[in-house]
């Protein structure tokens, strides 16, 4: 496999890519893939067999339960940063190892609808949240400890609307390479 076909694995559509100016309509459309993601990533793995959700979308990748734990994962932390941000001044935010986390028994082994509730659950409150924040809200920030840098929430909330169609689009892209869609 050559490095682009191997990037194009890893990111199928692309790295996120942040307008220089977010606008109220950039943040609304990100809230609504964030609103409508739990749905739309429900459907795609319903019909999944236990062999279909233990295969790796990519060589030395994460299974499709892998994936389906770590959005779970990742997007709890996300609105724990939201809420920090939201209510101190400029937290460290805490960073974690997902790879890691990726490995334990539960992302590897435990049947996903818990994570696909938790998705559902999450997402419910973090739109609910996102809808209700007002401009200066948006340009709070947190700092990433790995980068010593500030992260808006205006930008955060494009980069986990990114980060849903990210990993949708890993599992979609398998299930038409192997036929199951």
């Amino acid at each position: 496999m050559t490095e682009q076909e191997l990037q194009n694995f890893k990111y199928p559509i692309g790295l996120f890519d942040c307008p220089n100016t977010i606008s109220k309509q950039h943040i609304e459309s990100w809230i609504s893939i964030l609103e409508h993601f739990p749905m739309r990533l429900e459907k795609l793995v319903s019909t999944l067999t236990d062999e279909q959700l233990n295969t790796v979308y990519r060589p030395d990748g994460w299974t499709i339960r892998q994936v389906v734990h770590h959005v779970s994962d990742s997007h709890h932390h996300s609105y724990t940063r939201f809420k920090w941000a939201l209510t101190e001044d400029k937290p460290v935010i805490k960073a974690y190892y997902e790879d890691r986390w990726a490995e334990l028994i539960d992302s590897k082994n435990a049947p996903i609808q818990m994570s696909l509730s938790h998705i559902r659950a999450i997402h419910f409150k973090l739109v609910y949240l996102l809808k209700r924040l007002s401009e200066e809200d948006f340009n709070k920030c947190f700092i990433h400890p790995e980068t010593n840098s500030e992260v808006k929430l205006n930008y955060n909330v494009g980069n986990y609307a990114w980060h849903s169609n990210h990993h949708y689009a890993h599992i979609e892209n398998l299930m038409k390479r192997k036929g199951w869609i």
